[in-house]
Order: C-alpha cells, then structure tokens, then sequence
C-alpha cells in the first residue's frame, strides 16, 4: 500500500492488528454465552441477555466512559492490570477491549442464532446412549453450528475494524499506538488537507467491510453444504 502514507498505514495496521485479537479473545466466551442463552435455564437469564445486548443499544462513547471507569488507572479492575504491569487505558490492548466488547453481542447473536437451529433432539438421542455434555457439545453442536460460530468471527473482525466512539473515550487517539482505522479518518477530517487521506482510508474501511460480509455468507454456505453432505 505505497499510496499510503506512513500515518495512514500504521492505523491500517494497527486496526487490523486490533480487529484480529478482538475476534480471538472473544471467540470462547462468545460461544459459551451464547450456548448458555439457547440451551440454558438459569435465574438471570434474562439479565446476562440484556448484558450482553447493552453494547448495542448504549452510545459508543457511554460504553468507553463505563470502560474507562472500570479499566483505567484509577478503576478497580485497572488498578490490579497496571500493577501486573498488564494495563490497558490509553494503550493498543485497550482498543482491542473496546472492540471486542462493541463487537460482542453481534458475535453472541451469530452463534446463538445456529445453536437454536440445532434440533435438540439430537443432542437428547446422543445423551441417551450415555454420552456426557461435552462430548455431545464437540461431537454433535459445534459441528453443526460452525457456520454461525464463522459468521460471527468475521462479523466481530468487520465491527472491531469500524470501532470509533467507544476506543477514543477510553484510549485516545494516539498516532502509532492508540489511532486505529476510524479515528485517523476523524483526525484527518480536522485539519486542512486531510481530505484526501481521509478518503483513502474511508475507501479501505469499505472494502474491509464489503469483503467481511461476502467473505461470511461464501463460508457459512460452504461449510453448511459439507456438513449436509456428511
């Protein structure tokens, strides 16, 4: 990407450095919740289902303030990371919460969505013949909700890409460590002559989107089809 500037591409490269351990930090405990709110009954269901939804539906910037509350350096859960040297306010790991919290619920909703497609009745017949939850999970589920489990994971890596309002309340927009995608565009847009990098880097967001979706419905259709196939 020579047609990009030195500042452009480092928030090239930090976004999709970011987008990639978003998706991967969220992968388990996104298929754990959403196994628990399809097949689980349990007092506060409803509440962990609202929980997870709240990214949603709250302003980005509410979601980076609370973020910033609990994670920063004065937070309780901040305080304990930066004492183990592991802190994430206003430094590249802590875009990479934001993300993967904004991205969440899409994730959750992705696999969710193909677990309660799964009819239960195979997972019944399987524990019948004296199979445990686990090997019924790993042998019979996740086999056939890896096309939702995909979905997801590249839906999370589209959405951590375009996270603007919640990364810059809670790390900034720091050139080189915290100016991801998004917030370079917004940098570039307040000064003069900076339409043109601002467009380059728009015209890219685009792409990695529009790729993100095509890229999610050719894989769920191909692993749909060889699981139908077996």
């Amino acid at each position: 990407m020579s047609w990009l500037g030195p500042q452009e591409w480092e928030a090239v490269r930090l976004s999709l450095r970011v987008a990639a351990w978003a998706t991967l930090i969220s992968l388990p405990l996104g298929l754990l919740t959403a196994h628990a709110l399809a097949r689980w009954r349990f007092p506060g269901r409803q509440i962990l289902n609202g929980l997870v939804h709240l990214p949603l539906v709250l302003p980005p910037v509410v979601t980076g303030y609370l973020l910033l509350l609990a994670f920063g350096t004065q937070g309780p859960f901040g305080r304990v990371l930066e004492a183990m040297g592991a802190g994430v306010a206003f430094r590249w790991t802590g875009a990479v919460l934001a993300a993967a919290v904004m991205a969440f619920p899409l994730m959750v909703r992705a696999m969710r969505l193909s677990i309660e497609a799964v009819d239960p009745k195979l997972e019944q017949a399987a524990a019948t013949l004296g199979a445990s939850r686990v090997w019924i999970f790993l042998t019979i589920t996740l086999p056939l909700v890896l096309p939702g489990i995909v979905t997801g994971a590249i839906l999370t890596f589209a959405k951590a890409m375009g996270e603007f309002g919640a990364t810059i309340t809670f790390v900034s927009n720091i050139p080189g460590q915290t100016q991801t995608l998004p917030s370079a565009v917004y940098a570039f847009l307040q000064v003069p002559g900076g339409e043109g990098a601002a467009m380059r880097l728009v015209l890219i967001s685009i792409a990695v989107a529009m790729g993100a979706l095509a890229l999610s419905e050719v894989l769920a259709r191909r692993i749909a089809r060889r699981i139908g196939q077996a």
